[in-house]
């Protein structure tokens, strides 16, 4: 049996908000809104793939937290693997394959169009983000759980 293909994508956050990328490119994507991500190249490992990607489409440098859920489906022969994650340098810009980006409010995660893979994940994130108690403005132990990144520094 041959392995999937294997796709992976951030939920980057920015305190409670989520970026949302616009799809441009392949046509029938185009106005689709994602998580950025990218495919996985054979050898390398999904983290470091998903860092090289947010560079390459966004120019900027991740800190990825916890992975969220287990395998999505795409389709045929191909898998989505997400992971939360915060900026550790720069500035989001539609660099390649997006044409707009947007940080959407706590609240307000569904007020894009999302494309039908991601939609179910944007679901099951705020099921994990939005509704962990203890996490209030300044609340710093409460954010780094929230965003995976206990333990890291």
């Amino acid at each position: 049996m041959t392995p999937p293909v294997v796709v992976v994508a951030v939920a980057l956050l920015r305190g409670r908000a989520l970026l949302a990328a616009r799809r441009s490119f392949p046509p029938e994507l185009a106005g689709g809104w994602e998580l950025p991500g990218g495919k996985v190249e054979p050898g390398e490992r999904d983290e470091d793939a998903l860092v090289r990607e947010c560079a390459e489409e966004l120019g900027v440098e991740v800190r990825l937290g916890r992975r969220v859920g287990a395998d999505w489906p795409l389709g045929p022969g191909r898998v989505l693997r997400v992971w939360t994650g915060t900026l550790g340098a720069g500035e989001p810009q539609p660099l390649q394959d997006h044409d707009l980006l947007r940080w959407l409010p706590a609240g307000s995660w569904h007020q894009v169009e999302w494309l039908p893979a991601d939609a179910p994940i944007v679901a099951a994130l705020e099921a994990l983000v939005l509704q962990e108690p203890g996490d209030e403005p300044g609340d710093e132990p409460a954010r780094r759980r929230r965003d995976g990144l206990e333990g890291h520094t």
